[in-house]
């Protein structure tokens, strides 16, 4: 039913639309009668075919020419309309002047005597349908149906009385001898008649749309359009009366033609006014449709969309035609209004296909389906769309008397072109198609994979160095897809290349470091030397982690949040600390009066903690390794272990570590960690500490007197 409304709506809009056209038939009629015919230009000798150089740019060029000598804008239009603006007013003075053997009082009231009996019956059959339509609607039946009561609130107070009026005012009109006035009154009879009666129709038809959704585009439409709806039916009666021989021979053949005409152009420029200003309300009514019938039908439901957003452009387009054909410019109306409607069918035809297209290429979500595939068919898509386009415009050009095809194929001008215009197509759609299928491979590698338990990562080094490939690429084929296309042009690239190449050799020479910087950065990308996200540590005393690479520098962020920039062709030696895995190395220093055994336990029991955590397991490669005593020196004893971990992982682990050893530590009473205290010299002299001189005099320590022999090798006394 929804559907049937929406046909039955466009179909009242598109009949409105050609009753304004078929108003423009007569006026144009009478323009080619009037006007006078051209003369037949003499025959020319046939031309030589032009032979067309220098590719798309020389065709075009040597066009332009040819195209202003071939252009013909119908100079006489003005004459024409100029003449008949001189013959109209002679028929207006004429028709003045005319004798007749009634008086203009006469005449004037046989315009009035039938205006009042159109009016006068109007107003009672409306009055008398109103009431009718108010009785009605109070039925119990009909209350719970508003819409029957709307088009019936249109239909018996207006529709029916603007039906009957007309043939009444006929009736009357044969009891009065034949005059100015009464041809007059006639016009406008039916011309207020259809204008009444169109309106009413149409929003009769607009009020069965009065529901759910729709009701706020209803009331928008129902209270900006009667009265230019009324003006439009009335000025395109009004030129179509004024278009019949009768009413031609009382005003004359050229005042009723230019009247039409002016006429029918406010009619088209009020209906065009009509259908932009209520080009969304409509589309609104078009495609709101139930949830259900979305669900159900969701290809209608996209084509519906798309249609909404496009009813406007096919009588747009109509309004065009009938404007072209009333002021003359245009040739035949019949053939023009043909034109016209084989291009709205064209054009729905075409939305319709690119809908369809649209719902064929559309990704399907419930399925996993190859990227390659979706790329491939957006691709495919996209040229189906381009050659729909091409078709449109070929076919609509035959519609209106011109053929591309034809123009490439018996043309020389026309053979260039196509042939240029095939080739830049061609170059585009091949580069196009390579980068859809690297850049899909580039991306499909540094996707990681959707599956957790998969072990495939792409690697620190792939994400390094492919996205510079991707973009070399790109420029490549830029730049290739350039050259063919300036070829195809007519351009001559042979100077371009070579002045390429020298400006090229010339940065190369001027440009030593830099060339340094870009060949030593391939190779440590080449060779993985670094990679993005890695802690290095560089000979120039820089360190930090990897940001960036790029052909020529390498970018550093260190422990503070600097960056650093730093060209390849400084870079002599690398410490790469973020390889493979790394060492979280421990050195516990214990006294002497410590138990051996329980420091090792509790360096075990330390390490069984940090590998039950589960936070720091997964930095782990491996138990605690536990060294046992490394050595002895004057503080105590030393006891070594390590663990090995993931790269940059040794630091949490490290910290984790030293903090359950040390409390554990202190709550063991056999475990205490060493010191490092000054180292005392006992030198007994007379049972007391004194110094003692050496052969060459220096105080040498003195039994019972404690120094203290200090770092730099100094002593001091206790």
């Amino acid at each position: 039913m929804s559907n049937f409304k929406s046909v039955l709506l466009l179909c009242v809009i598109l009949c409105l639309g050609s009753l304004n056209i078929q108003a423009a038939d007569a006026p144009a009629a009478s323009t080619a009668q009037s006007s006078a015919p051209a003369d037949t230009p003499a025959a020319e000798p046939e031309k030589p075919e032009i032979l067309v150089k220098g590719g798309l740019l020389g065709a075009i060029s040597s066009s332009i020419d040819s195209v202003q000598n071939k252009l013909d804008l119908d100079g006489h239009l003005f004459d024409s309309w100029r003449l008949r603006a001189d013959r109209a007013a002679d028929e207006l003075g004429a028709l003045v002047n005319k004798p007749s053997s009634r008086s203009p009082w006469a005449i004037a009231g046989d315009f009035l005597i039938l205006s009042v009996v159109w009016i006068g019956a109007f107003l009672i059959l409306n009055r008398v349908g109103a009431f009718i339509a108010s009785r009605i609607s109070r039925h119990r039946l009909l209350q719970r149906y508003g819409r029957v009561q709307g088009v019936l609130g249109y239909i018996l107070p207006f529709t029916i009385p603007a039906l009957i009026c007309l043939p009444l005012t006929l009736y009357v009109s044969h009891f009065i001898p034949t005059s100015v006035g009464r041809a007059l009154a006639l016009c406008l009879a039916y011309s207020t008649s259809s204008g009444i009666f169109s309106t009413s129709v149409l929003l009769s038809v607009i009020v069965l749309f009065n529901s759910g959704h729709k009701r706020p585009a209803v009331r928008i439409i129902r209270d900006y359009t009667p009265h230019p709806l009324f003006i439009i039916g009335f000025f395109a009666a009004l030129s179509d009366a004024l278009t019949s021989p009768q009413i031609a021979r009382q005003l004359g053949g050229n005042v009723t033609t230019s009247v039409a005409a002016f006429t029918g152009l406010m009619a088209s420029v009020m209906f065009c006014i009509v259908v932009i200003r209520m080009r969304r309300p409509v589309a609104h009514l078009i495609r709101n449709r139930p949830l259900a019938a979305r669900l159900t039908r969701p290809a209608l439901q996209q084509t519906l969309k798309i249609f909404s957003s496009l009813w406007h452009l096919p009588i747009l387009l109509m309004i065009l035609v009938s404007a072209v054909s009333l002021i003359g410019a245009g040739e035949d109306s019949q053939e023009a209004l043909r034109c016209a409607l084989l291009t709205t069918v064209l054009l729905i035809g075409t939305v319709f296909l690119s809908t369809l297209f649209q719902h064929m290429f559309k990704p399907a979500e419930a399925r996993i389906s190859s990227v390659y595939k979706e790329r491939l068919l957006s691709l495919l898509h996209a040229v189906l769309r381009i050659a729909l386009a091409i078709g449109f415009i070929e076919i609509l050009g035959r519609i209106w008397g011109f053929s591309l095809f034809e123009f490439a194929q018996r043309n020389a001008l026309g053979k260039v072109i196509s042939d240029s215009l095939s080739s830049i197509g061609m170059i585009f759609l091949v580069t196009w198609l390579l980068w859809v299928v690297m850049d899909t491979a580039i991306q499909e590698a540094l996707k990681p994979p959707t599956n957790n338990r998969s072990t495939r990562q792409p690697s620190t080094r792939v994400k390094t160095i492919l996205p510079l490939l991707r973009n070399a690429i790109k420029i490549i084929l830029v730049v290739i897809c350039t050259i063919t296309t300036m070829a195809n042009l007519g351009i001559n690239v042979g100077p371009l290349l070579a002045g390429a190449g020298v400006v090229g050799l010339a940065i190369g020479f001027g440009s030593q470091q830099l060339v340094q910087d870009v060949i030593t950065g391939l190779f440590i990308i080449i060779e993985d030397t670094i990679s993005i996200g890695d802690w290095v540590v560089l000979d120039s005393g820089h360190a930090g982690t990897v940001e960036s690479l790029t052909i020529r520098t390498l970018r550093l962020r260190d422990g503070k949040g600097f960056v650093h920039s730093v060209p390849f062709g400084q870079i002599k030696a690398v410490t790469n600390q973020s390889r493979q895995f790394a060492y979280a190395f421990f050195s516990f220093q214990f006294t002497y009066d410590s138990d051996v055994d329980s420091a090792t336990s509790l360096i075990r029991e330390a390490g069984q903690a940090i590998s039950d955590d589960f936070l720091l397991a997964s930095k782990l490669q491996g138990p605690l390794e536990v060294f046992g005593l490394d050595r002895m020196d004057m503080n105590g004893i030393v006891i070594t272990a390590q663990f090995r971990t993931s790269s940059g992982g040794q630091y949490a682990v490290s910290r984790s570590f030293n903090d359950k050893l040390k409390r554990l530590v202190d709550k063991s009473p056999d475990v205490r960690f060493a010191q490092t205290y000054p180292q005392l010299i006992m030198s007994p002299h007379n049972g007391q500490m004194a110094p003692v001189e050496d052969e060459d005099g220096q105080p040498q320590p003195v039994p019972g007197k404690a120094t203290v022999v200090n770092k730099d090798g100094s002593e001091s006394p206790v």
